[in-house]
């Protein structure tokens, strides 16, 4: 297990090389000058270029692109153009954010998504079966930003309950979260419904029910835990991309998070943030991918095998090497 967690870190070097190099020739080559952005449409154009050489734009693409490198193998993410604060600094601050954001709409997801497509796998073809469908085609179908503007309508500017805008405690979580969970739980319920129905049709499940047990513990200690390996995929990747996919909705309940810092560095062509954030949420997202593969193993005692299986092969070979 241990030499595959080390293949997998490895292989994330070349990934995060060729992120890097997309949203670097990305910001590189899209229209508008940054420096013209922080000084302004009045500024003379000796004033322009100098703040350019200051900033390294005048440099050519590869120079530009090698002294990115340099400084993000160091930790140097640069300097954000309009704060002069590094950019490593703003990211970290805002990323708790965003994180905690991820992990409560994940939940919300999860609280609603896997009871509600193992009902209906359990209950084919029946009403809570249809209105499950139903939800779930809507849930799919709606945008998140109308949904939580509808929220707000409803919960904030009628009710009063929650507030409208923010991230600063319990209640300004529920709505934002809310938002991206039902979204998202659409995606699971359809998932466990699929898998689930593949599972209980086994043959292990018809000799567990001959032997009497009850459909509780069919359904929980048998079934769902075969049927968690593409219902836990689902998840992470939903998970992963909530990190990095959930921009326009800290926009709309203005939640100081990294979405929200990059849409305002898009902006205002700060450069250096973009760049760092995109680095961020790739980093984070194939952490997430490494730790579901991970999760495999203890749901599957199949999967775990496999390693130990591989290892007692590579021990022979280097034996009979011998």
């Amino acid at each position: 297990m241990s030499r595959y967690i080390l293949k997998r870190i490895f292989h994330m070097i070349p990934v995060m090389f060729g992120v890097s190099l997309i949203i670097f020739t990305l910001m590189f080559f899209i229209p508008g000058d940054p420096a013209r952005q922080i000084l302004g449409d009045k500024a003379t154009e000796a004033s322009i270029s100098e703040l350019r050489a200051e900033l390294g734009l005048d440099k050519p693409f590869v120079v530009q692109y090698v002294n990115y490198i340099e400084g993000v193998l160091t930790g140097d993410f640069g300097i954000s153009y309009t704060t002069k604060q590094p950019v490593s600094a703003e990211l970290f601050a805002r990323f708790p954010t965003t994180l905690l954001f991820a992990i409560i709409s994940i939940l919300v997801a999860c609280i609603i998504g896997i009871p509600l497509g193992i009902i209906s796998a359990t209950r084919q073809y029946s009403f809570i079966d249809n209105i499950s469908t139903t939800l779930t085609l809507l849930g799919m179908s709606i945008p998140s930003f109308w949904l939580g503007l509808m929220l707000m309508l409803l919960f904030s500017l009628h009710l009063g309950w929650f507030p409208a805008t923010g991230f600063y405690g319990p209640k300004y979580w529920v709505l934002p979260s809310v938002t991206i969970g039902v979204t998202s739980a659409a995606f699971i319920t359809r998932m466990t419904r699929s898998s689930m129905l593949e599972v209980i049709r086994q043959d292990y499940i018809r000799t567990a029910r001959s032997k009497g047990q009850t459909e509780f513990k069919i359904i929980t200690k048998h079934a769902l835990k075969n049927a968690m390996i593409p219902v836990v995929t689902t998840i992470g990747l939903i998970f992963g991309a909530s990190l990095g996919g959930q921009i326009i909705t800290e926009q709309v309940f203005s939640i100081p998070g990294l979405g929200k810092l990059m849409i305002d560095a898009i902006s205002q062509r700060n450069y250096p943030v973009v760049e760092g954030g995109v680095l961020l949420i790739a980093f984070s997202f194939t952490v997430i991918n490494l730790l579901v593969d991970l999760i495999y193993a203890y749901i599957d005692p199949r999967i775990k095998s496999q390693f130990v299986i591989e290892k007692k092969k590579k021990e022979s070979t280097a034996l009979k090497g011998m």
